[in-house]
This record gives C-alpha cells, sequence and structure tokens, in this order.
C-alpha cells in the first residue's frame, strides 16, 4: 500500500505566544508536529505495518520542518519530502496546490492528515488537497479500517457515531482519538538519519508564480483581550433583560 502523510510544523501547544510589532517572535520556540498530523502520522505506520507497502511524509515550510519530518521518519515513515522554497509558501490554497503537484508525481492509496493544524485552526488545507487531486474525503476520523480497497470511517456526531465508507484512492483526516501516537525508539532515531529527505522547488514542481498565488491575506494578527470577571444581572427579570441587551449590543457589540 502506497501511503501518503501530509504533516505541518508548528508551536509546542505549551509555548507563550508573543506578537512583537504584530509578529509572532519564533526565538527560542520549541516546533514540533502538528498534534492532529501526528495522529495521522501514527495511522500511516500502522496501515503499513497491516498493509505493507511504504509511508511517506511531505510538508511545506522553511528548513526547520526537517525536524519534523525526521521525527516522523525515527516514528517509521520511510521517506520524506520537503517543499522548503520560500516561493511555495502562502495560504491554505497554496499549500493544498503545492501539496497536489508534489503528490501527483508519485502513486499512492490512500492520503492521511491531520484535522486542522494548532496554530491556524482552519481546517482547510486537507480537504482542499482532496478537492486538487479530484478523490474523496472522509474528515475527523476517530477510527480507521481498511478491507482491500474499502475504506470505512468513524467520527464523532453529537454524541453518536457516523460510519462513512468509501474506496481507495482516498483521503482521510486524523481526529484525536484515532490513536495513541507511538515514541521514536532509539534505534528508529538513529535510522530516521540514513532514510531519504528530499528538498523541491517552484521550478521542480512545474509550477508557475500565478498557479499558486495566495487568495487570502493576513491583515492583523494580535492576542485575544485578556478576560475579565463575570457580571451578575440584578433587578428584577425585565431589567436583567434590558442589561443584558444593552451589554451585547454597547459593549461586547454582538448584535445591532
Amino acid at each position: 500500500m502506497n501511503i501518503i502523510v501530509c504533516l505541518k510544523q508548528t508551536f509546542d501547544t505549551e509555548e507563550r505566544i508573543v506578537l512583537e510589532d504584530g509578529v509572532i517572535k519564533e526565538e527560542g520556540v520549541r516546533y514540533v508536529i502538528n498534534p492532529y498530523d501526528e495522529y495521522a502520522v501514527e495511522e500511516g505506520i500502522r496501515l503499513k505495518e497491516e498493509h505493507g507497502g511504504e509511508v511517506v511524509v511531505i510538508s511545506v515550510g522553511p528548513s526547520r520542518t526537517e525536524e519534523a519530518l525526521r521525527t516522523a521518519l525515527a516514528m517509521g515513515a520511510d521517506e520524506a519530502i520537503l517543499a522548503d522554497d520560500p516561493e511555495l509558501f502562502g495560504d491554505e490554497y497554496t499549500i493544498a496546490r503545492v501539496l497536489a503537484a508534489i503528490i501527483q508525481q508519485r502513486e499512492y492509496d490512500i492520503i492521511l492528515a491531520g484535522n486542522q493544524a494548532v496554530d491556524d485552526g482552519s481546517g482547510q488545507v486537507a480537504v482542499r488537497l482532496a478537492e486538487e487531486l479530484g478523490i474523496p474525503h472522509i474528515s475527523t476520523l476517530t477510527k480507521l479500517v481498511v478491507e482491500g480497497d474499502r475504506v470505512t470511517g468513524y467520527r464523532d456526531a453529537e454524541g453518536n457515531e457516523e460510519h462513512v465508507e468509501g474506496k481507495l484512492p482516498i483521503l482521510v483526516t486524523a481526529q484525536q482519538g484515532l490513536n495513541d501516537p507511538r515514541y521514536p525508539s532509539l534505534i528508529g532515531i538513529r535510522r530516521a538519519g540514513k532514510k531519504p529527505l528530499s528538498h523541491v522547488t517552484r521550478a521542480d514542481l512545474g509550477l508557475s508564480r500565478d498557479d499558486i498565488r495566495p487568495r487570502t491575506q493576513v491583515v492583523k494578527t494580535f492576542l485575544p483581550a485578556a478576560k475579565q470577571a463575570g457580571r451578575i444581572l440584578s433587578g428584577d427579570l425585565d431589567a436583567q433583560v434590558n442589561e443584558l441587551i444593552t451589554a451585547l449590543r454597547t459593549v461586547e457589540k454582538v448584535i445591532d
């Protein structure tokens, strides 16, 4: 089975976010595999162990992302590809187009990715990728079963469990609860350094600048306002309702 896993390197979730002139400071920050993508890596390795084949991990990002890919290789992936050409960086549309260009050069049966990244939380890249490749997708899986070319995905649905079926080739995204990612073993870490990790550029992929031009722009980055103590409304019910509506309209500005 040819298995591809898409991953992103993100801040460690324990890191404190610091902004300087509207830009997130990266100095001294610890980076990790995006936690949802780590579930995808683990599931890809489990599929290889069950069905045979190989796992290829792919990422788009700066050169430091190589560390996350090496971690995936140490976990048990077989090969890594990093698109670290700055001309390939952009929004979710851009990243999906770049990943599609890489994957279209390879044979694949199943593509796995995290449901979302913990830094931007858009949840768009994987489903856009499936659309670019013209294949079906099943998102937010908490269990995955592959039998022959038949795929069954299980996911939470308002306290119940939903079963979705599809056929290979397919893309699926991982949700918390899908598995417990393994820690890289000492032998795995040693072997990871000898496994192939290639770098690709825009020229390698045959993409023009217009092909991957971002469709969105980040106008401003800011930290959320500090939480304030809650208010307890007093008076009769009509007075409380009036006070609440006034606060929602003039203070919170969530209604007109």
